[in-house]
């Protein structure tokens, strides 16, 4: 009898446990949505850092639901059903896993604008491969409130396109010069090109944006 009573004590607990982790896993979607809804364009800078971590998310949330899953279920044919389908997740996963660990994205400039503290020129850069990545954000307000607006982005993979310099031409105006500076017209050989991207004055949104290459 007593023997009894201790099995059904530890379904239990192992049933308590497995929805704990499923609760646990609803949490990580629900978090994992508000990061993406925080990465867009004007977006909560912090809630995006905080959770805008779609590879992260998506295997914590795989193990969680595993392991409740294994514990949910006694018979040998759910586990190996469970453990065959979490391993091919997580195989298809591998190359994401391995393009975000040698592609993030670097950031290597953070200049704020002429007599303003609370707008920020911020420059990422990164790498596709071997073709250099460049970022170029506005950071706007400050703590909790500060959103980040998308300027331009730029591939190396022609130095025509590539970020040579980025700075501000005044506070609601940026300057950004494309391609390489020691080039000239000749032979066919282009230019450097000058960009200026003027903001809206009250939320540092830019009137437009550039994609280069």
């Amino acid at each position: 009898m007593e023997a009894t009573v201790r099995n059904r004590l530890r379904r239990l607990t192992r049933r308590q446990r497995a929805l704990g982790l499923v609760l646990a896993s609803v949490l990580l979607v629900l978090a994992g949505t508000a990061g993406r809804y925080a990465a867009r364009d004007g977006g909560l800078l912090v809630v995006a850092e905080l959770f805008h971590h779609p590879l992260l998310f998506a295997l914590l949330t795989g193990a969680a639901l595993t392991t409740a899953a294994f514990l949910a279920f006694r018979g040998l044919i759910v586990r190996v059903l469970v453990g065959a389908l979490s391993a091919l997740l997580a195989l298809a996963g591998l190359p994401f896993a391995l393009f975000a660990l040698f592609g993030a994205a670097e950031e290597t400039m953070d200049t704020p604008a002429p007599g303003r503290t609370d707008r920020h020129l911020v420059i990422e850069e990164g790498a596709a491969l071997i073709d250099p990545l460049w970022w170029v954000y506005v950071d706007e307000g400050s703590g909790l409130t500060k959103r980040r607006w998308r300027v331009g982005h730029f591939n190396g993979d022609d130095p025509a396109n590539a970020l040579a310099e980025a700075s501000w031409a005044g506070p609601d105006r940026i300057r950004l010069v494309t391609g390489d500076p020691e080039s000239g017209a000749e032979d066919g050989v282009d230019a450097p090109r000058t960009h200026f991207i003027d903001l809206v004055p009250e939320t540092g949104r830019p009137l437009r944006t550039i994609e280069s290459g």
